[in-house]
Order: C-alpha cells, then sequence, then structure tokens
C-alpha cells in the first residue's frame, strides 16, 4: 500500500548552491529507486539562516519533497541521511489520509 510522506531536509549550508541541489536530485533517485514517487516539484527553498546552530552551522539549504512510496521503503533512504555530513537534519513524516487527499497525493 502506497503511503503519503512529507520529507524535510536541510543541507549544509557551506556547501555551493550546485551541490545542494545535487543532494535533492540524488534523494529524489533514491525515492524512486525504493519503489516510491515523488509528487509534483519539489519546494527548493534556498539558503537560509537555521534558527539555531547546528554542528556550529549558522546556515542551511531548505527542501520539501512531497512523497509516495510504501511503507518501510524509505528506511535505508532515511539511514543514509542520517550518517551524511552534507545533511544537518531531515524528518520524514507520514501525512494524515485526510492532508494527503488536500495535496492531491492519493484519491479522496
Amino acid at each position: 500500500m502506497m503511503r503519503a510522506y512529507e520529507l524535510m531536509v536541510i543541507i549544509d549550508g557551506s556547501v555551493d548552491d550546485v551541490v545542494a541541489q545535487q543532494w535533492i536530485a540524488n534523494i529524489s533517485k533514491d525515492v524512486v529507486a525504493a519503489g516510491g514517487s515523488v509528487h509534483g516539484k519539489v519546494d527548493f527553498w534556498g539558503k537560509r539562516r537555521l534558527a539555531y546552530p547546528i554542528n556550529k552551522k549558522e546556515d542551511g539549504y531548505y527542501a520539501i519533497l512531497n512523497v509516495l512510496a510504501p511503507g518501510g521503503a524509505l528506511d535505508e533512504l532515511e539511514r543514509a541521511m542520517r550518517i551524511a555530513d552534507d545533511v544537518l537534519r531531515h524528518k520524514l513524516m507520514r501525512l494524515p489520509d485526510d492532508e494527503a487527499a488536500r495535496r492531491g497525493l492519493i484519491a479522496a
């Protein structure tokens, strides 16, 4: 069964903009490789000041992805982001069915 997720990623602000975009493209490819799909366009916020320092970093590139994937399929992607040096933070959240339907990820 396909489930709807929201994935927010903060990439280290000390990398170049091109490298941050490449990170987001690689994450999208990994979602597809895991049997899922990225719904719509990636919401790339660009470089922003962090609310508080993370690993002594003050800035980060923010991106939000709406993802459809089978349950448990993104476990390996989460593990890879957890150990990656360029990923400061990530949050994978399963969306409630009514919110996923509102965003057009699943049929109502």
